[in-house]
């Protein structure tokens, strides 16, 4: 007779182990990657603009090619990753924008670089969503939210590392030096990742690979053996694709609903990341202050989001996210009625970060606990792609605000509403979840009140 075991149980009642750790330090310098390229672009724009005599104007294509890009690839990543294993999509992934970063530094003309930053794009999109996925499948469900947050600090770290190595050479290297070592170190790494990844042992389960090949992932997880067992997942097997299955049921409102948070996150991140600066120093703040001040967003964001973690795996994970987005919205007003005091507007600014860019690194965990193994990775590609929607018109419609000439305080009170839509929609989530769970048929387990499937 053969033994079957939850796979799940067996990770949630083992200690993190080291392969563990060596998943989220390969996801972490993926995101890192990825958090570089981001910083990197913003930094070597002036050069480009001066070597090529481009106007300002010029550029905005070369930004918007990367932010499409970056939605394309997570609406592409997501089903493939469902289809043929995370650890396949995020390698080939990984290679893909590191080669076109590369290929990028030799781009003769603006049309070229816009095109090759585009299909760069397309890796970045595609590998990041997918270290979510990766990352929270290898994760016991009591440390999951904050390990998962923790790794994708490395996005946060990348921007820091990637906006001050621009800085710093791109005077003595120029914008090509930039690329291409934004090209090398993930060829570099996509190398590394063929050897030292492994792949997501609930994925193997749901493709039904051969038992032993589980059981050595899950031996090196556990420290135990499983001679002829057979794992299994508990969790409500899905019959339709993985696109199709987001909207199946009570998971079409839920999907809706993460995508609106997505959103409103997003757009609230590149508005004040792109258009701060330039705001503050059009209210007369010289533009090294308005740096400093602009970098207590990023700060806060990194400190906010290990913190959240915390508090996910401790309490209701909807309920932490609305308050910290509640929190983001109040110190946003904050901003804008701290106009003559920049210790209070950078205070301000601080708590902005950790409230709002802080729950978009837990909201990122927060999807990954929200769907099946059959669909988890589309779920989190796609509600990224909606965050992306909302970069994109966040990173607009800060110009078009400040060309309407509203006053320093209104302005602010305006940008505070998609945190409070943001703050809405976790709250409506924990309703429709509390719904689904009351509807679970008998037989179903359902380890947390806070996922549908762990």
């Amino acid at each position: 007779m053969t033994l079957r075991r939850d796979l799940q149980t067996l990770i949630d009642s083992a200690p993190v182990s080291a392969i563990q750790w060596r998943v989220i330090i390969c996801c972490f310098l993926v995101v890192m990657m990825d958090g570089f390229d981001t910083a990197a672009i913003g930094f070597i724009a002036p050069d480009i603009r001066q070597q090529w005599q481009l106007t300002t104007a010029d550029l905005a294509p070369l930004f918007g090619a990367g932010l499409l890009g970056l939605t394309a690839g997570a609406l592409l990543c997501g089903p493939l990753s469902d289809r043929f294993g995370r650890k396949r999509v995020i390698e080939w992934c990984v290679i893909f924008f590191g080669v076109l970063s590369l290929a990028s530094a030799f781009s003769p003309d603006l049309h070229t670089l816009i095109v090759l930053r585009f299909l760069t794009g397309l890796g970045l999109g595609g590998a990041m969503p997918n270290t979510i996925t990766m990352t929270s499948e290898y994760l016991p469900a009591r440390r999951r939210g904050a390990l998962v947050t923790l790794m994708f600090c490395g996005f946060t770290l990348g921007s820091a590392a990637g906006g001050l190595f621009s800085a710093l050479l791109v005077s003595v290297i120029g914008w090509h030096g930039i690329l291409i070592v934004g090209g090398v170190l993930p060829i570099a790494l996509a190398i590394a990742l063929f050897f030292v990844l492994p792949e997501s042992p609930r994925w193997q389960v749901r493709r039904q690979v051969d038992p032993q090949i589980i059981a050595r992932t899950m031996r090196r997880i556990t420290g135990e053996d499983y001679p002829g067992v057979t794992f299994y997942l508990d969790e409500p097997v899905q019959t339709k694709s993985s696109a199709a299955a987001l909207f199946q049921g009570k998971s079409a409102v839920i999907t809706l609903m993460l995508w609106a948070a997505f959103f409103m996150s997003l757009l609230i991140i590149y508005l004040l990341s792109s258009w701060m600066p330039t705001l503050l120093n059009q209210r007369g703040i010289d533009l090294q202050h308005a740096s400093w001040i602009t970098a207590a967003f990023q700060v806060g964001g990194t400190l906010g989001a290990v913190l959240i973690g915390v508090l996910m795996d401790r309490y209701n994970p909807y309920w932490v996210l609305a308050s910290s987005y509640l929190l983001g919205a109040l110190c946003i007003v904050m901003i804008g009625l701290s106009e003559n005091a920049l210790w209070l507007m950078a205070l301000a600014i601080f708590g902005t970060g950790v409230g709002v860019s802080g729950s978009q690194v837990g909201i990122n965990a927060l999807s990954a606990m929200l769907y099946p193994t059959q669909c988890r990775a589309t779920g989190v590609s796609w509600a990224n792609a909606a965050g992306r929607c909302g970069a994109i018109v966040g990173s607009l419609s800060g110009g078009l605000m400040m060309a309407m000439n509203l006053a320093f305080d209104t302005l602010f009170l305006v940008i505070a509403v998609p945190a409070l839509i943001a703050a809405a929609m976790l709250m409506l989530l924990t309703l429709v979840k509390r719904q689904r769970l009351a509807g679970t048929p008998a037989g179903v387990a359902i380890t947390r009140p806070s996922s549908v499937s762990e």
